[in-house]
Parts: C-alpha cells; structure tokens; sequence
C-alpha cells in the first residue's frame, strides 16, 4: 500500500458518520478509498443507506487535513498498519462485520499461531480470580496460545503478566491512539508486551482516553480471537459486553462459575445459567472444546506406563480401556461411574500424560 493509498483510508476512517460497516460498502462499491472521494454524489446516493447528510459530511475538506497529520505520526513513530483486506491483518477479525478498516500496530505480534483466547473480567478481581487466571495460563502454555486482553487494571493486566511469565505472545487492544498508555502505572509492561507481542488499536495519535471507547475496544478483543474467557464479572461490565459481542460472532465464550453470593461471580454465572458461556471449570476444558492438538507434542511409549504417576480416577478409566479399546466419552462416563463435564478434564490430563490418545467420533483408546 502507498502513501497516498492510506491517506484516502485515513481519511475515510476520519468521517464520524461513517462507520466500519459504512466504510466497507463505499469501497466495495468504489473499489478503492480514495475512488469514494472522487465518485459523483448522485452516484454514491444510490448505495443502500448512503444518505444526503452523510454525504455532505463525506466531502468536508478535512478529513484529508487531518489524514495529512495522522499519517506524519504514522511514519515518524514506525506504526504498522493493517488494511481490513491485507494478508497482515487478523484472519479471525476479517470475519466480523463491523471491524475496522484499518488497524494500527506496535510490537512484534505473529498470528500464525491459531491458538487464539481473549482473556477479560473485572478490573476489581479477587485473589481467587487472580489465581485461577494465572492457573489457566500456565496449564495453557503447553498449547503455546496468544493471550488477548485489553491492558486494564485487574483481570486484563493479570493475564498479560501471566503470558509474559510463561514466554508466551500476548497482545493488548487498547482503547486509545498508540501514543499514549492508560493506566499510565501500566507503562512499565510496555517494552516486555511489545519485545513478546504488542499493541492492536483502531483509534488515533488524536483520541485520547475515553471510557466510551471500550465498546470500539472490545470488538477487536471478541473478534480476534478463537474464544473470550471471563474469568469474573459483577452483575453489569465490560467484559459482559465482550462476552456478547464474541456471541454476536458465533465465537465460544467460557466463563468460571462462583458461589451465588460472591458480587464478582454474578455476571459469569448469568452467562452460564442463560447459556452465553461455556461452564469453565478446569483449563483443559479449553484445548478439548476448541479441538486444540498438541502438534509438537510426543505421545511416550507405552513401555514407560510404570514411571507415570496416576490419580485413582485415572487408573480405573486407563484399565478400563485396556480392557475395552476404542470407547465413547458418554460411554466411559456411565461405566466408569464419573460425570461427563469432571471426566472431559481427567481425558485430557491422561492425554498431556501420553497413556490415551483422543480419536474422531468422541472416541477413546490406551496406548
């Protein structure tokens, strides 16, 4: 892409009426952001939803003023730019409809990896909350996942900590230009984040900290991601809101039950009870319900069985299936005598162990 090419992007971007879904219907329309800008008005008049006022607001003389500025700032900082059609921009976001048009990054962030979560909950989380949250990570690291949040207090900055404690990518969205950090305390992650991941952001060097940017904010968190884990949640937040937006792009949403008296376990347990979220007990439920495959993980011979440490669980499901062979999940659960949501956690501690092995069809062998 050349400059004048993002200058017309820019400047459509800078159109306050026009939103992301807007935009991408004049340029699919035009072919290109800057052909929206030299297309006669009768013309564009006739695209669904393209109004009179919207289109005197089109043509005001500066947004391509203000393109002029942003893309200064763009180019003496070394800001990336991720066009909603380039290769580099996120493959899970293209897929949502109202994403922006263009996306700025800083850091060094690699989304080859489809191991994919957003991890969101209360800026006012527990030291329960905390430790679940560090716990999944570090049960999840094996999978060598990209952990998404948005860099606020709490459970956002815990999961970032967590990632970067565990060498793994983490990716903050932030609900303000790349210029400036919010909470500024949180300056001090900065340089560790980007050197491991970096910083998405759709807004400009000219939009400050704004509390109603976060629901623009949370869009990139659901939508670049696999799924959204709320690790907990009042009766009413942000991380609600993601958890809605992640729904409204048929992406999972798990969420961690509390106890019905506990203020930061409301929201979490409403999703679960009116079936938004996915009942998120352990992390291995994560791996098995998202069909995550350890590609670099090597099953151990069957001959070391003697040095592995099982639970009496484990032993019982494992002698099972050497006596049964290939066996249905539902089928383990009634002859075993163990519920269906504790033993999906148990398979996939025996997997990691390398004495079962997984098969198409919810089916499952000793090796």
């Amino acid at each position: 892409m050349n400059e004048d090419q993002l200058l017309y992007i820019l400047a459509l971007q800078h159109v306050s009426k026009v939103g992301d879904t807007t935009a991408k219907k004049l340029i699919n329309h035009c072919g290109c952001a800057e052909a929206v800008f030299k297309e006669k008005k009768s013309n564009l008049l006739k695209i669904d939803g393209i109004g009179q006022i919207l289109l005197n607001e089109i043509f005001k003389s500066n947004h391509l003023e203000a393109a002029n500025t942003e893309l200064k700032f763009i180019k003496d900082n070394e800001i990336k730019y991720h066009y909603f059609t380039d290769d580099t921009y996120p493959e899970n976001l293209k897929h949502c409809i109202d994403s922006p048009i263009l996306l700025f990054s800083t850091g060094h962030i690699n989304l080859n990896n489809k191991h994919i979560i957003s991890v969101v909950g209360t800026r006012k989380i527990t030291t329960a909350g905390i430790a679940f949250c560090e716990n999944l990570i570090e049960e999840l690291a094996i999978y060598n996942p990209i952990i998404v949040s948005g860099f606020a207090y709490g459970t956002d900055i815990t999961a970032h900590k967590a990632a970067l404690k565990h060498n793994l990518q983490t990716i903050g969205c932030l609900a303000h230009g790349l210029n400036q950090i919010y909470p500024k305390t949180h300056k001090k992650y900065v340089a560790d984040v980007e050197h491991n991941g970096g910083f998405f952001s759709d807004f400009w060097s000219s939009h400050t900290f704004d509390r109603n940017n976060f629901l623009k904010r949370n869009r990139i968190i659901a939508g670049i991601s696999q799924a959204t884990i709320v690790i907990e949640s009042a009766e009413k937040g942000g991380s609600l809101v993601t958890a809605d937006i992640a729904n409204s792009y048929n992406r999972d949403v798990f969420a961690v039950p509390g106890r019905i008296t506990d203020t930061q376990s409301v929201g979490c347990n409403n999703l679960i009870k009116h079936q938004k979220a996915h009942l998120l007990s352990t992390p291995l439920d994560i791996p098995y319900l998202l069909d995550w495959k350890l590609e670099d993980y090597k099953q151990k011979p069957i001959q070391q069985e003697l040095f592995i440490e099982l639970t009496e669980e484990e032993t019982v499901i494992y002698n099972y299936l050497k006596e049964q062979n290939k066996v249905l999940l539902d089928v383990i659960a009634i002859d075993c005598k163990i519920p269906t949501y504790k033993l999906v956690g148990i398979l996939l501690t025996m997997e990691l162990k390398g004495v079962i092995r997984p098969l198409p069809g919810k089916l499952f062998e000793a090796i």
